[in-house]
């Protein structure tokens, strides 16, 4: 995509706030006033709602918006199957869940004229589309902008720029996410991307349960953590585009097309809370100790999508932002561990402050329930006999995505060749120091 596409992105005036009641019309007067499905809706549109959760729901907990489009998304030929590429969905049954630490290298150069949707990879994930419970993680590489349209009916999909700017065209109007930020698509929202570099490379959490929200605060109180005026939702921007326009709808974990003869992205004015957003990583508002030892690292929480048991995320989304330490007679990086929920890590940035190489931008690692792992050797021994003056950690900024079910790796992440082959080499060479006093 040309700098106008980034400049266009960049003129956009946001909405603000997470979760809640929003309102945009791209022509004044598309919205009508106090009704949601009037007789006549305003400039000749068609009223529409979209759902992204049951009727019922508790208010707290429903997401709903409604769209007024030039034309309803009925107006649709029937789909057909298409080639699913290098997405795979849950269940994920091909191989079992591997024990094993595992760390991968960025995703190599894709072949020229790779847009988003070809060229998403699918690493494991867990649970069932199907019974909307479970994630998928995935790993894209592009090098090209989609002339085509996707969505998702499995689940929102959570895009975290690594490489590259992207200019997201959605139902709802432009988003534009930079590595750094991150951007999340509801499910079932249609959109393009765009890209506004060469290439653009990242990483995607596909959640098909509960939608994200922000973590409850608990005795950190009223603030901290991801504040919900740094949630930014797209003005209303629409194509009235009349020919050709291919579709794709992911579903069941299978991709269908069709040719629809208009731009499904003709969505003139919206209202409500099921809606796509960017936000910040930078503004993530760290805590932390001040006097010694590790608070847990659920700190670092960005948003949360809740399971069926208070308290255990079906899918965390965790940042490990700019920070200071300070803790008193405390190891400074994280520590050693082991964990009931499983782990997967990326790097968008720098370097990690737990390992000393091989973990570079692009790449992740993949830690499943009570897998051991830790500081590097490396790391260990620096840390160890460090001076514990205040230290700012400003170098890296790097994700988790963590869940309560172990990750299933695809035999194409199994199988990679930029799987890193000698992973457990880091852990070794970590010495006995045990000196008992008698």
């Amino acid at each position: 995509m040309s700098g106008d596409a980034r400049k266009t992105a960049e003129g956009l005036t946001h909405l603000s706030g997470f979760g809640n009641e929003h309102s945009s019309e791209a022509v004044p007067g598309a919205l009508p006033e106090g009704r949601n499905a009037p007789q006549r809706a305003p400039l000749g549109l068609y009223a529409e709602q979209l759902s992204g959760t049951a009727f019922t729901e508790p208010r707290a907990h429903n997401r709903r918006s409604w769209l007024y489009r030039i034309r309803p998304s009925a107006a649709h030929p029937a789909f057909t199957r298409t080639d699913n590429g290098a997405i795979r969905t849950a269940p994920f049954t091909e191989s079992v869940p591997d024990p094993n630490r595992l760390r991968w290298n960025p995703l190599p150069e894709p072949p020229a004229g790779t847009d988003f949707l070809a060229g998403l990879w699918t690493l494991g994930g867990n649970g069932d589309a199907t019974q909307r419970t479970g994630m998928a993680v995935h790993l894209y590489h592009a090098n090209s902008s989609m002339e085509r349209v996707f969505s998702d009916a499995d689940g929102e999909l959570l895009i975290v720029p690594e490489h590259g700017g992207l200019l997201l065209r959605t139902e709802f109007g432009l988003l534009h996410v930079e590595p750094g930020h991150v951007a999340l698509v509801p499910r079932g929202v249609r959109f393009r991307v765009e890209l506004l570099d060469p290439s653009a490379r990242g990483y995607v959490c596909e959640n098909y349960g509960a939608p994200f929200h922000l973590p409850d605060l608990g005795p950190i109180g009223a603030n901290g953590l991801a504040n919900a005026r740094d949630f930014q939702a797209p003005v209303a921007a629409y194509e009235d585009v009349e020919g050709p326009v291919e579709v794709v709808n992911k579903f069941c974990g299978n991709l269908w097309t069709a040719v629809y003869d208009h731009s499904p992205l003709d969505v003139v004015a919206w209202h409500g809370n099921h809606v796509p957003y960017v936000y910040d990583l930078r503004r993530f508002n760290v805590i932390g100790s001040i006097s010694y030892d590790h608070p847990d690292p659920s700190i670092f929480t960005v948003l949360t999508s809740p399971s069926d048991t208070p308290g255990l995320a079906g899918v965390d989304f965790v940042v490990f932002a700019p920070r200071w330490l300070v803790g008193e007679d405390t190891f400074r990086p994280p520590y050693f561990h082991r964990n009931v929920m499983s782990e997967y890590m990326g790097l968008i940035e720098g370097a990690y402050d737990a390992k000393a190489e091989g973990f570079v931008p692009g790449g992740g690692s993949l830690h499943n329930m009570m897998s051991a792992h830790g500081p590097d050797r490396e790391t260990f021994d620096r840390a160890s006999a460090a001076e514990l003056k205040p230290q700012k950690v400003d170098d890296g900024l790097a994700f988790m995505f963590e869940t309560r079910w172990p990750v299933t790796l695809t035999p194409q992440a199994a199988g990679a060749e930029h799987l890193q082959q000698r992973y457990d080499d880091v852990w070794q060479g970590l010495e006995r120091h045990f000196r008992p006093l008698h």
